[in-house]
């Protein structure tokens, strides 16, 4: 498939960090991780800026988690509670431990975080990792649809372990319920560290997966309406269609391991 552009804005705003000093350019370089996996990254480097301006803004600034909220609005704890879930910054890794499930099925708190600010165009590099049939994603475009926040998913998700065909709408690198990846997707396995991109760029949307596009979609245009209305969105005005939201890292119930953001807004 054709290779996308980089979102390069003309200002040097590319916020090249790795929740930790050094961590991108470990990642890039496919650096072994503490279980002897290395991933497949697709995080490039090549525009990494050291200018104050670039280090300081942003939601992924590497230095804490000041510029994201819990749904609720208030500020993210960067340690584990006392029951020892939550979100937790530690060692170049951004790591959550879901809360557990109460003998009655139900769950302690949901962990959800989103950016205190709203973004357009954009491109966001990451590394992640997960549980044996864990579920987890990165929702962008979100915003309030009546009582719920919700927006595009890049869905990351244990397909072996979750029983999900590759290809399914679910599976992971899809555009959650709208647009499935292919059945050839390079998915390494639970435990060990994938590579994930998404890029934004007007009403064009593209996911990544271990250096290959696996999504495109154009929002609003026939494909797009097709998939909404067959999926839960369909009671959802306009689905997708705003171009600005905040950006969301999901908990979904499973223990996950994030590192080697790269975050490019493009420039207002």
């Amino acid at each position: 498939m054709e290779h996308s552009p980089h979102l390069a804005p003309p200002v040097a705003r590319v916020l090249c960090t790795a929740l930790g000093l050094g961590l991108v350019v470990t990642a890039a370089r496919g650096a072994p991780d503490v279980d002897g996996t290395t991933a497949s990254s697709a995080v490039a480097v090549a525009e990494q800026s050291t200018s104050d301006e670039a280090a300081a803004d942003g939601p992924f600034d590497g230095l804490s988690l000041s510029g994201w909220q819990t749904l609720r609005g208030d500020p993210v704890a960067e340690t584990l509670d006392a029951e020892g879930h939550g979100w937790e910054l530690a060692g170049g890794v951004l790591h959550l431990v879901p809360s557990s499930r109460r003998p009655d099925g139900t769950r302690g708190p949901n962990y959800s975080i989103v950016t205190a600010e709203e973004y357009g165009d954009f491109s966001l590099a990451f590394e992640w990792r997960i549980v044996a049939g864990g579920n987890n994603g990165i929702k962008y475009r979100v915003r309030r649809y009546g009582q719920r926040m919700l927006g595009c998913e890049y869905q990351i998700f244990d397909d072996v372990g979750g029983g999900v065909p590759f290809d399914h709408l679910t599976s992971c690198g899809s555009l959650y319920g709208l647009f499935a990846p292919p059945a050839d997707k390079t998915l390494h396995p639970a435990g060990a560290w994938n590579a994930g991109r998404i890029v934004v760029r007007g009403d064009r949307v593209e996911h990544w997966l271990n250096g290959r596009l696996v999504v495109e979609a154009t929002v609003g245009d026939e494909a797009w309406e097709r998939q909404v209305n067959a999926s839960k969105f369909v009671d959802r005005a306009d689905f997708g269609r705003n171009r600005r939201g905040r950006i969301m890292i999901t908990d979904h119930g499973a223990e996950t391991w994030f590192r080697g953001f790269v975050f490019a807004p493009a420039a207002e």
